[in-house]
């Protein structure tokens, strides 16, 4: 151990110096702060595209915050392996007082971090973190018995009740800037080197347009228009404070303020109920017999199941990383319904090729479509894509953008299954199970 003394914050979901709860505390010791980022080799070793947007994303993230602590007089140390040896390491080259970080809510993170603190309590050294993510956490808003919401709507009404200033105030790091700790510009590893690829697209832009935000309730369920904010990556890596977005939507858009509610309500699900990663909130769920077609499961993830808006929303996730929210449960409720296969099937789909993919709401969503989770919609609820292409895509402008083959050669391809027969099927093998 050599050198000054120290105090680390380590950025994981958390990718900005403005308005971030941990920096702001770890500054506001008036000690030296020396940020640092780990390229966590646990994480990155399961993902499968070694193209995958969301490594370019971080890594753009991480050269944009190096770029921006450079011009302090500072710099971001960033490491490529496993957090604990990577902290090990750490403990053993520097005179570290401290450690802080902003909370991260799922099931690895939160064993993550619990090594991580034993490691450095065995030093006697204090790590501290704090609420960034969410607006509320954990027991922040429960029901009168202390018990947590099931049902979305009674959680929002209480989320509403206390969500005051006090709770959306931004935290004004840069009064604190000039305690960054000097250090040189280091070399940052390549996303090579890590055995990754560079994907071309760019998803940098993070500004809302407040006429988005206006018209939101009125233009967000129609795919083929920009109707929504497309923010959600931006929230899942938290290169925007969710307490700025907030007051956003307190101010220009009520309805789309419910989406930040629920995207707390599925956090705090997950961290009550850290089986649903596994398992259906609803146990009796996991007795449907679900057939797991394996053909037809490749048709679904490749956009050729001969139904148009089922195609359009695959193909456009395939080939951008993302999909418009109507058509995520479009497709969802097909998967689970028309052709029964497992919500976890399509859950891990969705987790490998969704630039936003957060499991909380991934997981919420899947289990909300095939009527497993909390508050999810009844299991004879069974989306006719028809009827859903009519009503929010009835000029098909979606639908040629995505399957330019619509009018010529797609009109021979015949639907994987009848609607009728699959709606029929899907509500007996659900009745039978759960009776």
């Amino acid at each position: 151990m050599a050198g000054k003394e120290i105090t680390l914050f380590w950025f994981r979901r958390d990718f900005r110096l403005q308005d971030n709860a941990g920096l702001y505390h770890a500054l506001k010791t008036g000690e030296n702060i020396q940020p640092i980022f780990i390229f966590d080799q646990n994480i990155l070793s399961k993902l499968e595209d070694k193209d995958d947007r969301r490594v370019t994303f971080i890594y753009r993230q991480i050269e944009r915050i190096k770029k921006e602590l450079n011009q302090l007089g500072s710099d971001l140390w960033v490491f490529y392996g496993t957090p604990v040896e990577i902290h090990k390491k750490l403990l053993s080259d520097h005179n570290i007082s401290g450690l802080y970080a902003n909370r991260d809510y799922e099931p690895y993170a939160r064993d993550r971090d619990r090594a991580v603190f034993e490691l450095y309590l065995s030093k006697d050294i204090r790590f501290r973190a704090f609420k960034d993510h969410v607006i509320f956490e954990k027991d922040e808003v429960l029901k009168n018995d202390d018990t947590p919401y099931t049902v979305y709507s009674p959680y929002a009404r209480k989320w509403r009740e206390k969500a005051n200033d006090y709770y959306c105030k931004s935290y004004p790091t840069e009064e604190f800037f000039n305690h960054f700790a000097s250090s040189e510009n280091q070399f940052l590893l390549t996303l090579e080197s890590m055995g990754f690829e560079p994907h071309e697209e760019d998803w940098s832009n993070s500004e809302i347009d407040e006429n988005t935000l206006k018209e939101y309730a009125n233009r967000r369920d129609i795919p083929s228009t920009r109707g929504t904010t497309r923010i959600s990556v931006h929230l899942r890596f938290g290169t925007v404070s969710i307490r700025a977005l907030a007051r956003m939507g307190e101010k220009h858009s009520k309805k789309w303020l419910n989406e930040l509610i629920w995207r707390d309500f599925y956090q705090m699900i997950l961290w009550h109920f850290p089986h649903v990663v596994e398992r259906s909130f609803r146990s009796k769920y996991d007795q449907i017999p679900w057939r797991n077609n394996e053909k037809e499961f490749q048709a679904w993830c490749e956009g050729k199941t001969g139904y148009p808006i089922v195609d359009a929303g695959m193909r456009e996730l395939n080939e951008t990383g993302f999909m418009h929210n109507r058509v995520r449960m479009i497709v969802a409720s097909f998967l689970t319904k028309h052709l029964l296969v497992d919500w976890r099937w399509g859950e891990a789909y969705f987790a490998r090729k969704l630039i936003d993919f957060e499991l909380a709401s991934n997981n919420g969503g899947w289990q909300w479509a095939s009527g497993s989770g909390v508050d999810a919609a009844p299991y004879f609820r069974v989306f006719n894509p028809y009827l859903q292409t009519d009503k929010f895509d009835p000029g098909k402008h979606y639908i040629r953008k995505w399957v330019p083959e619509f009018e010529k050669e797609y009109s021979i391809l015949e639907p994987i299954v009848d609607h009728k027969k699959a709606r029929e099927r899907a509500i007996n093998t659900y009745k039978g199970a759960l009776s």
